[in-house]
């Protein structure tokens, strides 16, 4: 039953024709587990506590940083350096007192996530790396339990629902679509192809749509469907999915039974043959400017806004990158976050020509750290 206060709350829901009292109260009752709690996360938390969700938890192991705000707006510059899944609980317990949250601040992984999905009835996968997308996933199809998927990437964003129960069948799933995870390098996130603060929102919205209409059973959710949203020219494509007889998880033949991490995908996975140097060994480093050359292999507009100087060039030009780097000097290569200078010094040092090339490691974003650290010290 819903009380005075409730009623008072949720007045132009009620209000709503097909929506009503029965839709209120399943939306009281509803759990749901959302993963991640950053660009995609903010919109889509504010929206379910809004609506009532009556038990929210919320997976996110990181801190608030400054780069975060122009995207997640749950949290304001008095957040950063505190707990997204802390800040989160504080502002969305502001926002309705009649909700309950719960909060996870950690990382999913194959030896967790059964046990957290236990307790909810519907997963939303806000996450920004693809080992989180499968392992969730994977996870949501051995429960049994669907789950609102959204990915974003600079202008367009994806979204779909998976793993849905019908009267007649399970709906796709992840996999159907995209079998296998792609090499490291494939796809770059946001800190590295950047994303426009707006995006995020627009897709968490629908996100928070979808996971209300299948939790009241109002319209027809995004099931066997892939929606492609074009933000630049405000196109939103829907593109049918079928089963895939060969999903490697759900197919004729499966040949996954069990959950895995997929920590080799969304990091680096190059191995130790890359040769790396950390922020603190190049800040010893570049005292000897005579010794050392920074080559910056980003695109000239990220070397715009923030940079350690050096030449740059983008790591396209691979005949120029060969040229710029020295023969009797140090060379250190850098990205944003160290992916793309270790993928470029792994092929430079196949050719067996470079005895003092380096990729920094974590990139710009681990040596700016570095400095912030040393100044609060």
């Amino acid at each position: 039953m819903q009380t005075h206060q409730e009623i008072d709350q949720y007045q132009l829901q009620l209000i709503l024709e097909g929506f009503g009292l029965e839709s209120q109260e399943k939306i009281k009752a509803a759990r749901v587990l959302v993963i991640g709690a950053g660009g995609l996360g903010s919109p889509l938390l504010m929206y379910l506590a809004a609506a009532g969700v009556g038990t929210i938890g919320i997976i996110d192991e990181d801190s608030v940083e400054v780069t975060n705000l122009q995207r997640q707006v749950l949290f304001s510059t008095e957040s950063i350096g505190q707990l997204k899944v802390a800040e989160a609980q504080k502002r969305l317990s502001a926002l309705n007192t009649l909700i309950q949250i719960h909060q996870y601040p950690f990382r999913c992984t194959a030896a967790n996530i059964m046990e957290l999905l236990k307790d909810y009835d519907l997963i939303a996968d806000g996450s920004d790396n693809f080992a989180t997308r499968y392992l969730v996933n994977d996870a949501c199809v051995l429960s049994g339990k669907p789950f609102v998927y959204t990915a974003i990437h600079q202008f367009q964003g994806q979204i779909a629902v998976f793993n849905y129960r019908t009267e007649r069948e399970i709906t796709a799933n992840y996999r159907d679509i995209f079998p296998s995870p792609p090499s490291p390098d494939s796809v770059p996130d946001c800190s590295e192809a950047g994303v426009l603060g707006v995006l995020p929102g627009i897709l968490g919205s629908m996100q928070a749509l979808e996971v209300i209409k299948i939790i009241t059973g109002i319209g027809t959710p995004l099931i066997n469907k892939l929606g492609i949203f074009d933000a630049l020219h405000f196109r939103f494509t829907l593109l049918d999915i079928s089963k895939d007889p060969n999903n490697p998880l759900t197919g004729e033949t499966p040949s996954i039974f069990t959950l895995q991490d997929y920590e080799a995908f969304c990091n680096s996975g190059l191995g130790s043959d890359v040769p790396v140097i950390t922020a603190a060994g190049l800040a010893s480093l570049m005292k000897q400017v005579d010794s050392l050359v920074l080559l910056d292999i980003r695109e000239h507009s990220e070397h715009l806004v923030d940079s350690l100087g050096g030449i740059n060039i983008p790591m396209n030009q691979w005949e120029a990158i060969q040229s710029a780097i020295p023969w009797d000097k140090t060379c250190v290569l850098y990205c944003q976050s160290g992916k793309r200078s270790e993928k470029v010094v792994l092929q430079l040092k196949k050719l067996h020509l470079y005895p003092d090339l380096f990729s920094l490691k974590g990139g710009l974003k681990a040596f700016r750290e570095y400095e912030n650290l040393k100044k609060e010290k």
